[in-house]
């Protein structure tokens, strides 16, 4: 009886472990995904910030407030002052930024020195 128990008991151990990996890769896929839109949606922001509109301020602040959400809070309700695309490229960066890999400005060549700047300019 008691070797019956212990195999039961490895059967639903290797179900479980083949269940977390299929979700592991998923999470993989997904997080391929997330990043393949994300970086193009932040270089996009990263050049609208670096403008000069009033869009260019909203998206300035949404980009530091990922950076540093301490120090540079940002009210949700700003992003309603961007077009529909440009909120869209926030939405991207934020999923991105969910379970990063690395810092929003690493993500990017020279983003220290560019999200300084910002924050020297909007901040």
């Amino acid at each position: 009886m008691q070797a019956s128990a212990n195999h039961t008991n490895e059967l639903d151990q290797l179900r479980v472990a083949e269940h977390l990996y299929r979700k592991m890769q998923a999470m993989q896929h997904q997080r391929a995904a997330v990043k393949a839109s994300g970086m193009p949606a932040l270089r996009r922001l990263v050049t609208v910030a670096q403008g000069g509109s009033g869009q260019s301020a909203v998206v300035s602040h949404f980009l530091l407030s990922l950076y540093n959400g301490p120090g540079y809070p940002f009210p949700l309700t700003d992003l309603r002052a961007l077009d529909e695309e440009l909120h869209s490229d926030c939405m991207a960066v934020l999923m991105m930024d969910w379970a990063p890999e690395k810092e929003v400005h690493e993500l990017i060549e020279g983003g220290h020195h560019i999200f300084q700047s910002l924050a020297a300019r909007w901040g």
